[in-house]
């Protein structure tokens, strides 16, 4: 039987979340991170509308440029506080796919901070446990001026399937069925 060496682990950890450039932003004094690749675009915070019954992170939707964005909070889809709306507050528009189609979805942070390198040597693997927030949402951490920045996994954060399951069970639990003839 061959043992798996440290440095091996490491890695086989560092080659799922790839060196390059992320985007670097701010969500409840925490350092998060989105390989920029899957931004589209940001935008200023923004009327939002509000739409019944759907989980409470699903801060409301967006009209951008006539095609209906969702933006999450993801302060309460990590199970934290509501993002609490300030000057810096933005929309970050990322693309995610789900059963082969893109679909936009806005998430709304405190401040986008900037766009850096992360070399490959600089990427740890997730923590198994110790963070506030699903470890199956962070697909490394970066290690960027001896502080670390949790590189997120935006098709595990944004999983429309997932989303769309709370949203179901929520309108299930509230015991609330659409108005059918009014």
């Amino acid at each position: 039987m061959s043992q798996t060496s440290t440095a091996e682990r490491h890695a086989a950890g560092s080659a799922a979340v790839p060196a390059g450039q992320y985007l670097t932003f701010m969500l409840g004094g925490e350092a998060y991170a989105i390989g920029i690749l899957a931004i589209k675009e940001i935008i200023e915070n923004g009327q939002m509308t509000r739409v019944p019954m759907m989980p409470e992170f699903i801060r409301g939707v967006i009209n951008l440029r006539g095609a209906v964005v969702p933006v999450i909070d993801l302060g309460v889809r990590f199970n934290a506080q509501a993002t609490m709306m300030g000057k810096r507050t933005c929309i970050v528009i990322l693309e995610v796919e789900s059963d082969g189609e893109a679909h936009d979805v806005g998430i709304l942070v405190d401040a986008v901070n900037e766009v850096m390198d992360i070399a490959a040597a600089n990427i740890e693997p997730a923590p198994a446990f110790g963070t506030h927030i699903r470890t199956d949402f962070i697909a490394g951490m970066g290690k960027v001026d001896e502080k670390f920045v949790v590189i997120l996994d935006p098709a595990r954060v944004l999983s429309v399937d997932e989303m769309a399951a709370i949203a179901q069970a929520a309108t299930v639990e509230s015991g609330e069925e659409p108005e059918a003839g009014r």
